[in-house]
């Protein structure tokens, strides 16, 4: 919405265990704005609660990234 586009989603995937995040996939236009916070997350193996409680400036495409953090551990947002 940010980009006056509303297709595309960002999607965490994640240990049950702990949480910890194993991939993201997402789709839409300017994407690939996020692949650095995507690879940084994978990298420092943060988990769910870690994205989540990061703070995203709204509105931004990151939110979006925290959002799905949050969906991913049954606290979205926006639905």
């Amino acid at each position: 919405m940010t980009m006056e586009a509303e297709d595309g989603f960002i999607r965490c995937v994640a240990r049950k265990d702990n949480h910890v995040v194993l991939g993201v996939q997402a789709v839409g236009g300017g994407v690939a704005e996020l692949s650095a916070a995507f690879g940084l997350a994978l990298e420092m193996g943060a988990r769910l609660e870690d994205i989540a409680g990061t703070i995203h400036a709204h509105p931004t495409q990151g939110e979006a990234f925290q959002e799905a953090a949050l969906r991913t551990l049954g606290h979205a947002l926006h639905i």
